[in-house]
């Protein structure tokens, strides 16, 4: 995983062996980490796939639903060889054509990143913030030799078009005001955007020598952000809350910004993977590369 540290995936794999090995389990078992402040809390572990599987299978070009199936009708787990780990100098098309019944390593030297497709426009008066439960149909793959190029392709394939300049609205919970935010808003400006922010963030970002002009939340009155959306004024929403009344003062906002199909992100950790994915591109035209090889 791109935002986790080795101790932390060293920690959740010796977790996901010892619950496997303690349930029993024999061919696919699916887990729901979440990881804060350093510590791993367990949300659930069933026996069974998921949706992850074939995006797993897909990025490491390993028929793991093929050999878990074998597993399971009897098969041992060392029929099926460990691939090792991959050269230093590994990149797409200098390899060998991998055995798909084999199992590969996932410290892969590229970046596979999967994008929920959320059907929001479809219903109606449906808050877009997203929460634990489940509201995607599908997903998308983007894949590339960096983690922010395979971010924007991810986007694209959910049809999300980001845009290559003008306004980008901030408006970002007090817990979310760090430095990745700071990475964020710099990076926007280096491509030309303008930032438009709401009175605390704009006040954060101006002691760190951002500048940015103030804008009215939908409840302060006057000309708003709500009012500038609708004027084809803004080209990017970063929103982050915390607190039903500041999700239900915010919500006319993506409202508005899923109708005129303005890009919005809800999570800093989002925002961030945008800003840089933009400015991704001006490292050259992206192209469509094999997942095999």
């Amino acid at each position: 995983p791109y935002s986790l540290s080795e101790d932390i995936i060293t920690e959740l794999r010796r977790q996901t062996e010892a619950l496997a090995l303690a349930l029993n389990v024999v061919g696919l078992m699916n887990v729901q980490f979440a990881v804060k402040d350093g510590e791993i809390y367990l949300i659930e572990v069933n026996p069974r796939a998921s949706r992850t599987v074939p995006f797993v299978a897909k990025s490491t070009d390993s028929a793991i639903a093929s050999i878990a199936e074998r597993l399971m009708a009897g098969e041992k787990l060392a029929d099926f060889p460990d691939r090792g780990p991959y050269p230093a100098d590994a990149k797409p098309g200098t390899l060998p054509m991998a055995d798909q019944m084999s199992l590969a390593d996932p410290n892969m030297p590229w970046f596979s990143v999967k994008e929920a497709v959320l059907p929001f426009n479809r219903f109606p008066g449906v808050d877009t913030l997203l929460g634990p439960e489940m509201r995607s149909t599908g997903e998308v793959m983007g894949w590339d030799l960096t983690f922010h190029r395979a971010f924007l392709k991810a986007q694209m394939g959910a049809g999300v078009a980001l845009p290559h300049g003008g306004a980008a609205f901030l408006s970002i919970k007090d817990a979310d005001k760090s430095a990745a935010l700071l990475e964020a808003a710099k990076t926007l400006q280096e491509q030309g955007f303008t930032i438009l922010a709401t009175a605390g963030t704009q006040a954060f970002l101006g002691e760190n020598g951002i500048e940015s002009s103030r804008v009215n939340k939908g409840y302060e009155g006057g000309r708003t952000i709500v009012d500038m959306i609708k004027d084809g004024e803004v080209a990017l929403v970063m929103n982050t809350t915390e607190g039903s009344q500041a999700v239900e003062d915010s919500r006319a906002m993506r409202a508005v910004a899923l109708a005129e199909k303005v890009p919005y992100f809800t999570t800093l950790a989002a925002a961030h993977a945008a800003a840089f994915a933009m400015k991704a591109r001006e490292e050259g035209a992206l192209e469509v590369r094999a997942l095999q090889g």
